[in-house]
């Protein structure tokens, strides 16, 4: 990885930190709070209601963690090959690796269903901050805080769900500062339409991952389906068959998954020292383990590389928030920043009376969440994640029975009403389940198990009853009816009684463990996460008493606009130019010897002689992206498709703390390579009539 330019750190963080209203490209902003003066103001363009409504009902989010659009009437869903890439490998086989060879339906009836993916429509956006705000005492302990809000939250949600019959989400903001209900058109019936090989979709591999110039053609397209038929899409974005131009102003519009930018100095503090160096330790560590597991046969890699690549992707990004965290200029200026709030909050006897306590609760959380940490992590999580499907659905049924019985506010998150029908979705999947990457999986969460807590610990004592990590694996696996989906749904529907009788060993592990993972849990809700929410939401008032409400909030997974102008940026001495070409790609694979990973295609090497070379690639913008927005179109004034988002460069790995538009840019793939490659290379003319608009 390429080091971060500390000075440009500092430079740009005294812009972002100290002046919240003065930013360059900067912003994830919320749909219904736009950045209507900033746009006009520096590209002469108004952000009119009309269009931010079309905007946002052509966006989508997809359940394996990724943004995506509509780009055709007929519900056509344009995202990533790398957001698609666990749906691909879920419909392969040993005969048939649409991973490797890519997967090509000629018309409708070869497009295939997808077992579990789930796309999300934002239809509506609704400002509940102040009901839920009343239902909680003011007064009241943080437990009791934390109980009154999850359950206005749940009933909001129920309310809304069955009014309007939408997917209904409160989701937070401003880390508690405000809370909307966002309100999703739902659609389980996805099939899968097109994706290109990984050579060419993953062309440079983990070398070139997070870097620019790139050569990628990272595209997946899906068909959602309504009543067996292609959706009669409402809202679409059309397609600009001219691309994007130097310096012309974009937009991405995604789902962006989390920024740490509005946390305070204590809380990067505990990032930096405490949090960031445990998740790097085991993230290395899992990294070295699916590469082995995958070396000992090509099934072996077949079935594990996309969780491979996962890992390798947030090693690599997570190192560069890590190197932000360590630069001693971005701390001090956070400092600096958050010094200047604090300051003019003690200089007005109200403020301080409100809202000067807040940033001792972030550290007494902190305080408490390091005591948690280990501990939490040995348990994957609050949600007691130890890894596999497998143990993900015995966990699932367990607390499914118990949470049945409560009333909706009491319940866990994950088990209300309201997310009812996608958690079964998921639960009922038919996905293929491999037991060697099961058994590969719960070893490894095993093993981790006893390195953080000890082999005498008695959760550890409990999990591996007697046996070594691997050899309780593979007993516990093995020896499993969970794999299968009917017996999944016979346990659900035996309820309690089904799990206290069942003899199912996975089941039984959970049991023995859930009763620690359920008081962590509540532990770190009450007096971590509670305390932080209404920490937070005190500075929230702070910032907005002081600095007024034209800001945007920390990402969260829900719809944001970004905006910026397609250019190039200073690295090593020198311009890199805002564009790339297939001629490059071609260049690239010579100058590395045509090998894994820089090996094109033989599809392509057949095509070279037929591809107009000049015919832009890659592209990088200001654009302000995270995480979370893979997926996402890059758009232009008119809303038309010009790129499709997939990366960002290695400087906007700290985008997590802050952003540079001196240095941070968004990679895209530009949408005029991706109909020359689908005419040209794949012959799919009739999808590229389709998407251009071409017949219709």
């Amino acid at each position: 990885m390429k080091p971060i330019p500390s000075l440009a750190i500092a430079a740009v963080a005294a812009l972002t930190l100290l002046s919240p209203r003065s930013r360059a490209d900067e912003g994830m902003w919320l749909f219904n709070k736009p950045p209507t003066k900033q746009i006009q103001a520096k590209y002469g363009f108004e952000l009119t209601p009309q269009w931010l409504e079309h905007v946002q009902k052509s966006c989508v989010r997809i359940s394996t963690g990724g943004s995506g659009s509509i780009v055709s009437p007929n519900g056509l869903v344009m995202t990533n090959h790398h957001v698609g890439s666990d749906m691909l490998e879920k419909l392969s086989t040993g005969d048939k690796d649409y991973i490797k060879d890519g997967f090509y339906a000629r018309s409708y009836a070869e497009e295939v269903p997808c077992p579990d993916l789930e796309i999300n429509v934002l239809w509506t956006i609704e400002d509940v901050t102040e009901r839920v705000n009343k239902a909680v005492p003011a007064t009241a302990s943080l437990a009791e805080q934390n109980s009154a809000r999850r359950k206005e939250l749940s009933a909001i949600e129920a309310q809304s769900l069955k009014e309007t019959g939408l997917k209904s989400e409160v989701v937070t903001l401003y880390q508690g500062g405000r809370y909307h209900l966002y309100r999703y058109k739902r659609y389980e019936d996805v099939r899968l339409v097109m994706a290109p090989e990984k050579d060419i979709a993953f062309f440079g591999g983990d070398p070139d991952n997070f870097e620019f110039p790139r050569f990628d053609l990272d595209m997946c397209f899906f068909r959602i389906y309504e009543g067996g038929k292609p959706l009669a899409a409402e809202h679409y974005l059309k397609w600009s068959r001219n691309g994007a131009t130097d310096n012309e102003l974009v937009f991405v519009t995604g789902h962006p998954g989390r920024t740490e930018r509005l946390n305070t100095h204590a809380h990067l503090e505990f990032m930096r020292d405490t949090q960031y160096p445990l998740q790097m330790r085991n993230m290395w560590r899992r990294e070295v383990q699916l590469a082995t597991f995958m070396g000992r046969s090509e099934e072996f890699r077949r079935i594990a590389e996309g969780d491979f690549f996962g890992i390798q992707n947030t090693r690599k990004a997570r190192t560069g928030i890590l190197a932000g965290l360590q630069d001693p200029a971005l701390m001090a200026q956070k400092l600096a920043a958050e010094t200047e709030l604090r300051k003019a909050v003690a200089a007005n006897p109200q403020w301080e009376k409100d809202w000067g306590d807040a940033w001792s609760q972030v550290e007494a959380a902190k305080r408490v969440h390091s005591e948690l940490l280990v501990r939490l992590s040995a348990f994957g999580g609050p949600g007691m994640a130890l890894g596999g499907t497998m143990f993900g659905a015995a966990k699932d049924l367990v607390r499914l029975a118990d949470e049945s019985a409560k009333s909706d506010g009491e319940r866990l998150r994950e088990y209300r009403e309201s997310n009812k029908a996608s958690f079964e979705f998921g639960l009922y999947s038919p996905a293929p389940v491999y037991p060697d990457l099961e058994v590969e999986k719960l070893a490894a969460s095993l093993q981790l198990m006893v390195e953080l807590l000890g082999g005498k610990d008695p959760a550890v004592v409990q999990a591996l009853a007697g046996k070594a990590p691997r050899e309780r694996a593979e007993e516990l696996i093995r020896g499993s009816g969970l794999a299968d989906v009917a017996v999944r749904k016979r346990v659900a529907a035996g309820g309690k009684d089904a799990i206290t009788s069942s003899s199912d060993p996975l089941i039984q592990m959970v049991r023995s463990l859930d009763g620690e993972n359920r008081a962590l849990r509540k532990r770190y809700e009450e007096e971590v996460d509670a305390r932080e929410k209404a920490a937070y939401a005190k500075i929230a008032a702070a910032k907005f008493a002081k600095y007024g409400e034209d800001q945007y909030p920390d990402a969260t997974f829900t719809l944001r606009l970004s905006y910026g102008a397609v250019k190039g940026y200073p690295q090593g001495g020198k311009q890199i130019v805002p564009f790339t070409n297939f001629a490059g790609l071609y260049a690239r694979a010579e100058e590395r010897g045509n090998v894994y990973p820089f090996e094109v295609p033989k599809r392509w090497l057949a095509a070279k002689s037929k591809l107009n070379l000049n015919t832009p690639f890659n592209f990088v913008s200001s654009c302000d992206i995270i995480g979370g927005n893979s997926g996402s179109p890059t758009i232009n004034r008119a809303g038309e498709v010009v790129g499709l988002i997939f990366d960002g460069n290695i400087q906007s790995l700290v985008g997590n703390l802050m952003f540079d538009e001196t240095y941070n840019r968004a990679v895209s793939v530009d949408s005029r390579a991706m109909i020359e490659a689908l005419r040209t290379v794949y012959g799919m003319e009739r999808l590229a009539d389709e998407i251009v608009g071409a017949g219709t």
